[in-house]
């Protein structure tokens, strides 16, 4: 009796040790699988998607700018001013003054035989520069109503008319047989065109006429 009570005593004193009855095996863990990923080869030559050693280089367009020429003195169109006519006139040094007088003496009718043309109206003008500068290259024109054929005397040109001076000249026209006849005298110079001067009906001068040989000479205003 007491030779089988020893071994069972002995076997509760070994399963008081942690508490368990029956030990369990020797645990040893499992080692965990890694995944290796194969190692990367480093070339020095780039890789290519698509292209491969046997294909031709791919050609890989670059952003050139293009240099816009601008234009020269060679190609550009120049400009050239164009001269607009005017008929004022600006003094060159202060207090000078810009003035004609253009009177209408009267008229008288004649036959133009020489130039072929029947009645015509001659009218003596007589200009007078009452401003402070010289008038150049003056150009007195005759204008009638009832005008036909231009006439060679239908205007007369002047070199210049002194400032103080004053000039007679004779302008004709073609004009309408014993008729009235309205006229007007315009004058252009270099210095810039006048106003007009007109007569409704010119008036027959008759023993007044100026003398032909002092037509056209300039002299001081009287």
């Amino acid at each position: 009796m007491k030779r089988s009570i020893f071994p069972v005593l002995f076997a509760f004193l070994l399963s008081a040790c942690n508490g368990w009855v029956i030990q369990p095996l020797p645990y040893t863990p499992p080692t965990p699988f890694q995944a290796t990923n194969p190692p990367v080869i480093y070339s020095a030559t780039p890789i290519i998607i698509g292209v491969t050693s046997a294909s031709a280089t791919p050609f890989l367009p670059t952003a050139t700018s293009t240099p816009t020429s601008l234009p020269t003195s060679t190609n550009m169109p120049s400009l050239t001013p164009s001269a607009t006519p005017t008929n004022t006139f600006t003094p060159t040094s202060p207090g000078s003054t810009l003035g004609l007088s253009i009177t209408i003496l009267g008229c008288n009718t004649d036959i133009d035989i020489t130039h072929g043309m029947g009645e015509v109206t001659n009218a003596f003008v007589t200009l007078k520069n009452i401003g402070s500068v010289e008038l150049t290259n003056l150009r007195a024109t005759l204008y009638a109503l009832d005008e036909g054929r231009v006439h060679p005397d239908k205007t007369v040109e002047l070199t210049s008319l002194p400032a103080g001076y004053q000039v007679t000249v004779k302008l004709t026209v073609d004009s309408t047989y014993k008729a009235d006849t309205p006229i007007q005298v315009e004058v252009i110079t270099d210095q810039g065109t006048f106003p007009r001067e007109g007569s409704d009906s010119c008036r027959d001068l008759g023993i007044f006429v100026p003398k032909l040989e002092g037509l056209k000479t300039p002299v001081p205003i009287q």
